[in-house]
């Protein structure tokens, strides 16, 4: 399985919408969503940073390892 990205479990716990986090982090809701749904084949560290920002929150929280 790989790479896991949790981003809606955190933004249901923290009461965010894609949208919202879109606009905060200021990259489009498209780009978003293919980060979410794990398609993205990278992530800047500035994005993850704006993000763990945005949602209070550790990398570690936003990515999960699953061994195959």
């Amino acid at each position: 399985m790989g790479i896991v990205i949790n981003l809606d479990k955190l933004l249901e716990s923290r009461g965010m919408k894609s949208k919202e986090l879109a606009e905060i982090i200021n990259i489009t809701e498209a780009n978003l969503s293919i980060l979410k749904s794990g398609k993205a084949r990278a992530v800047r560290f500035t994005t993850l940073e704006a993000i763990c920002k945005a949602l209070d929150c550790q990398p570690g929280n936003i990515l999960e390892y699953i061994k195959d």
